[in-house]
């Protein structure tokens, strides 16, 4: 056998072994991405058309309205009883503040005070935030007849109302670390504890797990409508 036509079988032998490696790793290549195109065209075609009038989304959307809808409602209600600022009441429009809605904080204070504007300014800013429940304040020196029948001797002295009834008290600062500095987000947070008002969320973290209940609705929504036995 001429040795020149074996070593050229040989070789064409190892090519073609080579070119048959190739061809099957295109292959593989070529179902992965098939594969991968079939995944993002389901989920294509489950974000469009397929799910427009799909019920479950239609009532998880119906029922975000109807919840967006009440609470605004219920803040137009609160707003019209003076919710959603801070503000300056008398002695005579004290009981009826007080009464007139189911939480109620009241600043007593003294225009003089140091700790008194301290105190003002953390509650001014919460009050925008916590539009459920009243912030208000009255000027102690106007006030002698609630003064003396609140037992107040110490100012600040913020005093926590519900349905009327005072429950609870914040006298000085001895419960906000004793100290002048104190931050905001302290004050809040001792007012959560006490029940007067609620943890808020901002309004990104509600989008995120309305956005998250969406894509739990349209994944549930794609498993009930595959081919799977």
């Amino acid at each position: 056998m001429n040795p020149d036509a074996v070593k050229s079988t040989l070789t064409n032998l190892a090519f073609g072994n080579v070119i048959a490696a190739a061809a099957r790793n295109y292959q593989k290549e070529l179902l992965s991405e098939e594969k991968a195109a079939q995944s993002s065209s389901i989920n294509e075609e489950v974000d469009l058309d397929d799910l427009m009038d799909d019920p479950e989304l239609e009532k998880l959307h119906a029922d975000r309205i109807a919840a967006f809808k009440k609470e605004a409602e219920k803040r137009e209600a609160w707003k019209k009883k003076g919710h959603g600022e801070f503000r300056e009441v008398t002695e005579g429009d004290f009981l009826g503040e007080v009464t007139g809605s189911e939480k109620v904080i009241c600043h007593f204070y003294h225009k003089e005070f140091y700790r008194c504007k301290i105190m003002d300014k953390h509650l001014k800013s919460l009050s925008t935030k916590h539009i459920d429940t009243k912030f208000i304040r009255l000027d102690a020196e106007n006030a002698p007849f609630f003064v003396t029948k609140l037992a107040i001797k110490t100012l600040p002295c913020v005093i926590l109302f519900r349905q009327g009834v005072a429950v609870d008290r914040l006298v000085g600062f001895q419960d906000l670390g004793a100290k002048d500095d104190f931050t905001t987000r302290a004050l809040e947070v001792l007012l959560i504890k006490k029940g007067i008002i609620a943890e808020k969320k901002d309004v990104d973290e509600e989008d995120q797990e309305y956005d998250e209940s969406k894509r739990r609705t349209v994944r549930s929504s794609a498993a009930a409508d595959s081919d799977s036995d």
